[in-house]
């Protein structure tokens, strides 16, 4: 009985006073990231043209090492670093289907492989993808499911095996989008070496693209759009 007086007092001193890891899990989805920045989007008419770009670093990372990519088109970047596909699920209603787009880019699944939040299997990595494609679709959104790009190793995370699990998951949301008439974009292929990796020329640290990958992406990115848009007719 004392015990368990002692551990609700506890209990309740960390809830009141505060504790940094629970505050952290309040927003554990970041949920506040883009929340200003949606309200200012959500002000102006729909726009039946806007495509979101959903993911991580390399989604973000692509806004700033080449923002040409982005200027003049109704193209949206919801790209939160070390994100994971748990992470991005959590988001997606606010951080997507909120924006009212025809088409979102969803490249997801390297910073799982990667544990950025915790063990996960292959399998989980996908659902978590198939559960955003099926929330997209029910709200008249069609989808690109990208492949995950190439990467030898993590500098972060060194020994997760992204060589031999990248292509893997791959197959699966290439099976997934195959099967269910989802456009699949394949990055991986043009961009991957021999090490499966990526050059220093297309990712400096083997992970994240420079200008060069991301003009080897832009064309592709936007053919498969196309595609996707004409899937919405």
């Amino acid at each position: 009985m004392k015990n368990s007086f002692l551990n609700t007092t506890l209990l309740v001193l960390l809830l009141v006073v505060g504790f940094p890891a629970l505050s952290h899990a309040q927003d554990w989805g970041q949920l506040s990231h883009f929340k200003e920045a949606n309200k200012e989007m959500n002000v102006y008419p729909n726009n039946d043209d806007r495509i979101v770009f959903f993911g991580n670093s390399i989604t973000i990372g692509w806004l700033h090492s080449m923002p040409s990519f982005f200027e003049g088109k109704p193209y949206i970047n919801r790209g939160i670093s070390g994100q994971t596909t748990p992470q991005m699920l959590v988001r997606f209603r606010q951080d997507v289907i909120d924006l009212k787009p025809k088409v979102v880019v969803i490249l997801a699944g390297t910073n799982d492989i990667a544990g950025n939040t915790g063990p996960i299997t292959l399998e989980q990595i996908r659902d978590n993808i198939i559960s955003m494609t099926q929330l997209a679709k029910a709200n008249n959104i069609q989808v690109v499911l990208c492949s995950v790009l190439p990467a030898s190793d993590y500098t972060w995370k060194p020994g997760m095996q992204p060589a031999i699990k990248i292509p893997q998951l791959n197959a699966m949301i290439q099976a997934y989008a195959l099967n269910n008439n989802v456009v699949y974009l394949d990055y991986f292929t043009v961009l991957v070496n021999k090490h499966s990796g990526m050059n220093k020329e297309l990712a400096a640290d083997g992970v994240h693209p420079t200008k060069k990958g991301y003009e080897i992406m832009g064309p592709l990115a936007e053919k498969a759009i196309e595609k996707a848009l004409r899937l919405s007719k």
